[in-house]
């Protein structure tokens, strides 16, 4: 039983170290590239972006892959992260003083908002399973995109004044400042966001994630996944840990708002920001990457960004050539001749086969 338990324990500490080691030397090789100068100016504004996408990737994979329920509605967590965490910083850009400070607390507020939300969704939410699951996370996630579209926020020395019709409903003084402008969103966000703060908060989010699923929570987590009815007669509280890996999800993808909204100069929720098309591209990177494999999430998050913008001088064959590369990590991923011929050359099955030829 020890050895066994050993031989787990093992394998789950190669499985992190090679998911932090993918991260890192990803990180290496672009600080390599920016310090040699080999690196362009549009590789290098793709660097936060492509922290953003590994960070909703992996969080979207605590949901899909470990909880086991499809959830169509993660870019809505992210919009409350990115406008929460924005409507923060422009209100207190002249009353704190250091950016760092105000950047770490932008993300807690980011983290806090789309995590109670996820909490409050969830209650009602998982309650429904399958198809019906989806349909309703992913009315929540346009819904959240409307309401914020809709929304007016205006301060002035009287304090805030909120509208869903129009600036001039907020009725402020002369010296107000309109700071949510409805559809045209907020402008004068700080550019807090770099790709070393976007690396560590990617980080954390990978610390945060694996040691849940292999702590006691993640295993009760997968429980539920694989047996709901079977948790329930050994006493596992089905709500409680559906509800609280939901929540963390949330709250990760609203980290990953903040990352988003720090990097652009006007904050807009835009149906291709925060919409349908979102959640689905999120959702891509983790089948593709392998469902419940984090590290294949990342990777797959960066390799689907970074491919459009590399293939955009090939203008007439770029979305046929991105459309292939689809096909073929599908394959790779899912194939059940792929997956045989993955397993006959792994160094792992030739060690074994080595060994029982030697005895």
């Amino acid at each position: 039983m020890s050895v066994m338990k050993t031989k787990k324990l093992n394998k789950t500490v190669k499985t992190n170290l090679i998911t932090y080691g993918i991260a890192f030397a990803a990180f290496a090789a672009a600080q390599l590239m920016i310090a040699t100068g080999s690196m362009s100016s549009l590789m290098k504004g793709l660097l936060v972006p492509l922290c953003t996408y590994a960070i909703l990737a992996v969080s979207l994979n605590l949901t899909v892959g470990i909880l086991g329920e499809l959830s169509l509605g993660h870019a809505g967590f992210m919009c409350i992260g990115a406008f929460s965490s924005a409507f923060f910083s422009v209100c207190t850009a002249d009353k704190i003083g250091s950016d760092i400070v105000r950047f770490m607390l932008a993300i807690l507020i980011g983290a806090i908002s789309a995590g109670i939300l996820g909490l409050l969704i969830g209650i009602p939410v998982l309650r429904l399973r399958g198809d019906y699951l989806a349909i309703v996370t992913l009315a929540f996630g346009e819904i959240i995109k409307n309401i914020i579209n809709a929304l007016y926020v205006g301060k002035d020395s009287n304090g805030f004044h909120f509208s869903f019709k129009d600036t001039t409903s907020l009725n402020m003084e002369v010296d107000g400042k309109v700071i949510i402008n409805g559809a045209q969103g907020i402008s004068g966000t700080p550019n807090d966001s770099t790709f070393l703060i976007g690396f560590i908060l990617l980080i954390i989010t990978l610390i945060i994630v694996l040691n849940m699923i292999h702590s006691r929570t993640g295993r009760a987590v997968m429980a539920i996944r694989d047996n709901r009815i079977a948790a329930e007669s050994i006493g596992i509280n089905v709500t409680k840990y559906k509800l609280l890996a939901f929540a963390v999800s949330a709250a990760l993808a609203g980290v990953a708002g903040v990352l988003y909204a720090h990097n652009l100069s006007t904050l807009t929720a835009l149906p291709k920001n925060f919409g349908y098309n979102m959640s689905i591209m999120i959702l891509v990177f983790v089948v593709l990457g392998g469902i419940g494999n984090m590290w294949g999430s990342m990777v797959a998050a960066v390799i689907l960004t970074l491919l459009p913008e590399l293939l955009r001088g090939l203008n007439d064959y770029r979305m046929l050539i991105y459309a292939i590369v689809l096909i073929v990590m599908m394959l790779f991923n899912w194939s059940p001749k792929a997956k045989e011929l993955r397993s006959r050359i792994s160094p792992k099955r030739f060690l074994n086969k080595q060994t029982k030829e030697a005895q």
